[in-house]
């Protein structure tokens, strides 16, 4: 099952909504792994990959790492999503995209430290 983020949300393209994107690879070196460790980061829901770009590889936004690793908040949330059926085009649609009512995106939110709202929003979306 497939969710959308919002309606308007949808017709904006991935990436324009994300504007930067890291490919497996870029990310094994980032974090100093082995890349089939980034490919289980994937498989965990501790990231989340999409085919991006004509070439269609899967690559990661950018913002879900970092400066120490990756946002440790996002595995829990991306879970609550996908019980609420949200697909992972979705569910970065869901956290790249502004909400005048918290102010700004779930995912800004979420690095701030303030899953617990983001996860409640979430969860709402599933009733």
């Amino acid at each position: 099952m497939t969710n959308s983020a919002t309606d308007a949300s949808t017709e904006i393209p991935l990436e324009t909504l994300i504007s930067e994107w890291l490919t497996f690879p870029d990310i094994a070196e980032r974090l100093d792994v082995v890349v089939t460790k980034v490919h289980n980061m994937v498989k965990d829901r501790r990231l989340i990959a999409v085919k991006v770009t004509d070439r269609q590889i899967r690559s990661v936004p950018a913002e879900l790492l970092t400066e120490t690793g990756l946002v440790e908040s996002l595995q829990g949330t991306v879970m609550v999503l996908e019980d609420a059926g949200f697909d992972d085009e979705a569910t970065l649609r869901w956290l790249f995209t502004e909400d005048p009512s918290l102010p700004g995106r779930p995912i800004d939110a979420l690095k701030d430290g303030r899953k617990t709202e983001i996860r409640r929003r979430a969860q709402a979306m599933a009733w």
